[in-house]
């Protein structure tokens, strides 16, 4: 049998998403847990592996057992086993064809800005930490000449091993509420560093270092070296992937709000 997954992490504390030499990773963890409650061997494949520091709010990843509880059973089990940094929202099961990468079409990912002149203490580890004043609303209207189907060569990073940087954003987005700014970016996938690259040149333009048509400009140079450095892993936050409606998923990472949410 085949089962979705839903699970909020603070990746603070990993090595990323993916099981690798180092360790702790999110999966290892994960795979761990949910082996002693199937009683065998349980490997997770995920919709999007996120790096060393990234946090998630809707992770869906899919595994099969031949197990059968219930899925409150399955919840209450699995995190009993697991950190207080790693939590399992839901577990269903479907059917063979599910697969928690190629089934998904669309993914979203937030970035939060912590913007003010005092460092964070509580959220520290869990923002982008921007000293210098930053203008949301044209980081937002900035954003837009990003929007549509292009290649993000600009945007990707340089060990980036997907064969192609054309990717499709349907929505960005740019908000403030108080010291918050948050970057809000859904497409249908993403190539490696992609939405703290963005995050990083609309910091500049923001801040009135660059002019608000240089993230389009960026784009169309296909030139990455010509780009701002990456924006810190703090800030990002897998957010939700969209799955087709007979799945009937659970919504995923409507309980954190950005700033659009609070306003």
């Amino acid at each position: 049998m085949r089962f979705a997954i839903g699970i909020e992490y603070d990746g603070s504390r990993y090595l990323g998403w993916q099981k690798q030499r180092q360790s702790p990773t999110v999966q290892v963890v994960l795979e761990t847990a949910l082996s002693r409650v199937a009683d065998h061997e349980i490997g997770l494949v995920c919709c999007g592996r996120t790096d060393t520091g990234v946090h998630a709010l809707g992770q869906v990843a899919h595994f099969d057992s031949s197990s059968r509880r219930s899925e409150r059973s399955w919840v209450l089990g699995v995190n009993s086993h697991l950190p207080d940094s790693i939590s399992v929202l839901w577990i269903r099961q479907t059917d063979e064809k599910f697969h928690a990468r190629f089934s998904a079409f669309s993914r979203s990912y937030r970035y939060q800005i912590l913007n003010r002149w005092v460092r964070p203490a509580v959220q520290s580890g869990k923002v982008c930490w921007w000293k210098a004043p930053l203008d949301a609303h044209l980081m937002h209207q900035s954003a837009q000449s990003l929007l549509g189907e292009h290649d993000y060569k600009s945007y990707r990073a340089q060990a980036c091993q997907a064969r192609h940087g054309v990717r499709e954003i349907t929505n960005i987005s740019v908000h403030r509420q108080g010291t918050m700014v948050s970057l809000e970016v859904t497409a249908n996938g993403f190539l490696y560093h992609m939405v703290r690259n963005i995050a990083g040149n609309l910091l500049l333009v923001g801040a009135g270092d660059k002019s608000p048509e240089w993230p389009g400009v960026l784009l169309r140079a296909r030139d990455r070296a010509a780009g701002a450095a990456t924006a810190p892993a703090d800030g990002l936050y897998f957010l939700s992937a969209r799955y087709p409606d007979r799945y009937a998923l659970p919504a995923a990472g409507a309980d954190f709000p950005s700033a659009r949410d609070q306003s």
